[in-house]
């Protein structure tokens, strides 16, 4: 716009002296001693305008040429100025796209050649975090010690490098490290969001949960934390302040400090139940529970609803059953009705309710709740079966690729059993059975166990027992290995029993189901 302003200026001027010179014929008269020179008016003026240009040309010439150095040091620093940009957007690029090492020897390359005290810090800041990315945590504290020696003339930079470099110790879990770098700004840290949300990640690290609890609910009234975010932040530090103060007895204090859309969430409902009910007062436990499981339906609610003495049964199922109303398909709900009912002796409602919560979902819970109510209602086959079912729903079983059995084992070469034991094989299930179930010389003995079958044969090894074990291979797993009968051997005194049981190719009988 200015040179069109001047272009136009330069143009008026120039027809105004065109004009005015047209109208006057005049000369003019310059004599220097014996000389005179005598021109047109005209003439004049345009040797004065042409000389004024020159000499114009002239001293921007002589002043362009003289500032030269001056010029040629600039574009050296411009030049400089535009490769360190271009490397540390360079770097800052392939720290984005996870190329850690390239970035880290791009930024610590424009860290030595730089002489910007600002561009330093930034390439250092950056090359720690590459180098931590990448495991490296000694070369990352070198690089922020750099950073903090390059920033210790500007205070402003001197915050930048410590929020840094607690953002860095805190994603590696050093929430001490990152306290004591932030440490000289807490007392100003209500005025910086970012540096308060440092703070909370540390104190959350921590376990403090006093401090989380204020900065959270600081950052969210500020609108520095969304209330998606901040909710489970101040349920979660507000349970633990409360679970922690309970022994202690100042959890009262907490309860009250606390607001009332707080005490409705459901962790700090449950912790504030839980303490009242510490405290022998179920009344406000119940009424604590109410509140939250109104402001929000959750099963935890409900489940630690259903848990009560017998003296707020009738109370909690008379409000529960209200709630039937508005959350009428809800299995969660019938499970604590049932569970209320069994814990009120109403054995009745409490199968309608908890088999209502079956028909609608699944619950290994269920089951075992209807296990226990039939166990008490003497139907000890229903309970069973039920007690099955939590444990099928509530465990993963194996699953056969077929059912098979194994065949029995080739005992020809046992050593049978020994008679100062006063074991023998039971002919059913060949498993051992006491001496006083043996046959003898002078008839059946008589014991607890005499009305078992009576073995076929009792034996007496002549080798060391434990010389022998039974290491006969599985094979043919669809059916069982055919046994051919032989006949019992010989028990007359005198003789080699073992012999005669090897010889005779003698087995135990299999077990029943093999």
């Amino acid at each position: 716009m200015r040179t069109w302003f001047w272009t136009l200026l330069l143009l008026t001027v120039a027809v105004v002296l065109a004009v005015a010179l047209h109208g006057n014929a005049g000369n003019v008269l310059i004599m220097v001693d014996t000389l005179r020179i005598e021109v047109s008016l005209a003439f004049a003026v345009l040797a004065l305008v042409v000389a004024f240009a020159a000499l114009y040309a002239l001293l921007r010439l002589l002043a362009w040429v003289t500032a030269l150095p001056d010029r040629v040091r600039q574009w050296k620093v411009r030049r400089r100025d535009r490769r360190d940009s271009e490397l540390l957007e360079q770097g800052w690029i392939e720290l984005l796209e996870g190329r850690y090492s390239h970035a880290e020897k791009d930024l610590t390359r424009l860290l030595d050649r730089t002489h910007n005290s600002s561009r330093q810090v930034l390439a250092a800041l950056s090359a720690a975090r590459a180098a931590q990315l990448l495991g490296e945590y000694e070369r990352r504290d070198g690089l922020i010690a750099l950073a903090k020696e390059k920033a210790a003339a500007d205070p402003g930079l001197s915050a930048a490098v410590s929020s840094a470099a607690a953002d860095l110790y805190l994603d590696q879990g050093l929430a001490q490290a990152a306290l004591d770098e932030l440490a000289p700004f807490q007392e100003t840290s209500a005025r910086h969001v970012h540096t308060m949300r440092l703070l909370l990640r540390a104190y959350r690290q921590l376990g403090r949960h006093d401090q989380v609890y204020s900065l959270a609910t600081v950052l969210q009234r500020r609108g520095a934390l969304h209330a998606s975010e901040a909710r489970p932040i101040i349920e979660a530090a507000a349970a633990a302040r409360l679970r922690a103060m309970a022994p202690d007895g100042d959890w009262r204090e907490v309860w009250k400090s606390l607001k009332s859309d707080e005490r409705t969430l459901p962790e700090i409902a449950l912790a504030g139940a839980a303490a009242f009910e510490a405290a022998g007062m179920p009344d406000d436990a119940s009424r604590v529970l109410e509140h939250a499981i109104t402001a929000s339906f959750d099963p935890r609610l409900l489940a630690a609803y259903a848990r009560c003495d017998a003296t707020q049964v009738a109370r909690r199922l008379e409000k529960a059953e209200g709630w039937l109303s508005q959350h009428p398909e809800d299995p969660d709900l019938f499970t604590t009705l049932g569970n209320l009912c069994l814990s009120g002796q109403i054995w009745g409602q409490a199968d309608l309710y908890l088999q209502r919560s079956l028909s609608r979902r699944a619950d290994a819970r269920v089951h075992a709740l209807l296990g226990s109510l039939y166990d008490r209602m003497g139907r000890g086959q229903d309970a069973a079966r039920q007690w099955r079912l939590a444990t099928t729903i509530g465990t993963v079983l194996p699953v056969l690729a077929e059912d098979t059995s194994l065949p029995p084992a080739a005992v020809h070469s046992d050593p049978g059993v020994r008679q100062a034991e006063g074991l023998a094989y039971m002919p059913e299930t060949g498993l051992p059975v006491t001496a006083f179930n043996t046959p003898s010389a002078t008839g059946p003995a008589e014991g607890p166990m005499s009305h078992l079958e009576r073995p076929a044969y009792a034996l007496t090894p002549a080798h060391d027992f434990e010389e022998f074990f039974d290491s006969a291979p599985v094979s043919g797993l669809g059916e069982p290995a055919a046994v051919s009968p032989a006949p019992a051997p010989s028990m007359q005194p005198g003789k080699n029993t073992t012999s005669g049981f090897r010889s005779s190719g003698l087995s135990p009988p299999p077990e029943k189901g093999s």
